[in-house]
């Protein structure tokens, strides 16, 4: 008898950060007090002047119809110039399509590269939405492994050892969600140039490009390695920078012919993203960054503050993040411990006994293709942060060993 739902959509797993964020969500709803370190989206509103910007095209009729599918022209312009001003990579505006959030841009973007059996080589631990996007598109992903040791990023040696004749695409991530690693400029140029020599593809999400720490300092690949430009793919948004998760505006930035087969399949799916989300992404992408500077100073502040905490829980390594908002810790020397009456096998183990125990919600590495680890978000209120790690300590600290 034949299945109800397709083979390829039936194989997708729901976004784990999202589950956990839900879950947390929906027990705080019903009178716990639970602690959520799982939601990838900065805790501030989005910036005033930027709303009323979207008030007002609410009320522009010409936003009350169709408009382009690859974004409205102004918008393509101003992304074009943002990038030039941020990254120093130029790009006209047509090479530049506007989605329907970050996601449908890795969608696109792999959907548009990749024929069945292509190879993409991706580090883990990575995104949750990678694989999906990857497998929907025909890919197959290749893992390339990193660890705390090397503060997750990997090198060429990595990189050229799992490279077959069937690798098509790096996936590469800088600043990293999860981990927060920041891959200093000349390895980033050193990747560039290798990637180069092999003729393969470049994928490089920038979602983070303003969230990094200290002296961390953010590089684009094709501006470090110019004669990467028509072999590369840039994704970004507005979520990030400019509090605007809800809002799904974000954008990929690539040779001419990938942008336009990109629009093509976007005219089909989703047509034009929502004009007053757009109007609104006109007037963060315009303005200054006086807005992320601020969220900026808070996130690295509590970095710092859940770094030093998750390293004063015995069995827990945690490297300080350098960029994004999130944590990135070791917990293998907790698994097979006693703790609470249990002994967790998994991370996935051990976060389910945090939130039954100390209403705590993490969410493990198991997602992100590295059991043994959890990530948390920096995105939260600092008293909430401070008292979440305090009751994980508490209960981590508490158990007796194995």
């Amino acid at each position: 008898m034949p299945t109800r739902v397709s083979a390829r959509i039936a194989a997708i797993a729901e976004s784990a950060t999202l589950a956990v964020d839900a879950k947390a969500k929906a027990l705080k709803a019903a009178g716990r007090p639970v602690i959520g370190f799982g939601a990838g989206e900065p805790d501030f509103p989005t910036p005033g002047y930027i709303v009323e910007s979207a008030q007002r095209a609410c009320a522009e009729p010409r936003f009350h119809k169709y408009t382009p599918a690859a974004g409205l022209p102004e918008l393509r312009q101003a992304i074009a110039d943002k990038t030039a001003r941020d990254s120093g990579y130029q790009v006209t505006a047509g090479q530049v399509l506007v989605t329907n959030g970050g996601k449908q841009a890795v969608y696109q973007t792999f959907a548009a590269l990749l024929d069945p059996g292509d190879e993409v080589l991706v580090t883990a631990p990575y995104w949750t939405t990678y694989p999906e996007a990857i497998a929907l598109a025909g890919g197959v992903m290749t893992i390339v492994p990193t660890d705390e040791s090397t503060g997750y990023l990997a090198s060429v040696d990595d990189l050229e050892r799992a490279r077959t004749e069937r690798t098509k695409v790096l996936l590469f991530v800088s600043p990293s969600n999860p981990t927060g690693a920041v891959y200093p400029q000349a390895l980033v140029r050193d990747i560039g140039r290798w990637a180069l020599e092999h003729g393969i593809w470049v994928v490089t999400d920038e979602i983070y490009e303003h969230l990094v720490y200290g002296d961390a300092r953010f590089s684009s690949i094709p501006v470090q390695t110019p004669d990467m430009a028509d072999t590369t793919v840039v994704l970004n948004g507005c979520a990030k920078t400019y509090a605007m998760t809800g809002w799904r505006v974000g954008w990929m930035i690539g040779p001419s012919d990938v942008i336009k087969a990109a629009a093509n399949l976007q005219s089909h799916a989703t047509s034009n993203v929502c004009n007053v989300a757009q109007a609104a992404a006109l007037t963060a992408v315009t303005g200054d960054l006086s807005a992320v500077a601020e969220m900026r100073a808070a996130f690295d502040r509590r970095r710092l503050t859940m770094s030093r905490m998750l390293n004063e829980i015995p069995g827990v390594v945690c490297p300080v993040p350098q960029g994004a908002f999130y944590c990135y810790p070791s917990v293998k020397g907790l698994l097979g411990r006693e703790i609470a009456g249990r002994r967790p096998l998994s991370s996935s183990e051990l976060a389910g006994l945090i939130l039954d125990e100390a209403e705590v919600a993490v969410v493990p590495g198991e997602a992100f293709g590295t059991p043994g680890y959890f990530r948390l978000s920096c995105a939260l209120g600092d008293a909430d942060l401070e008292e979440g790690i305090m009751r994980m300590g508490k209960l981590l600290s508490g158990g007796s060993g194995g």
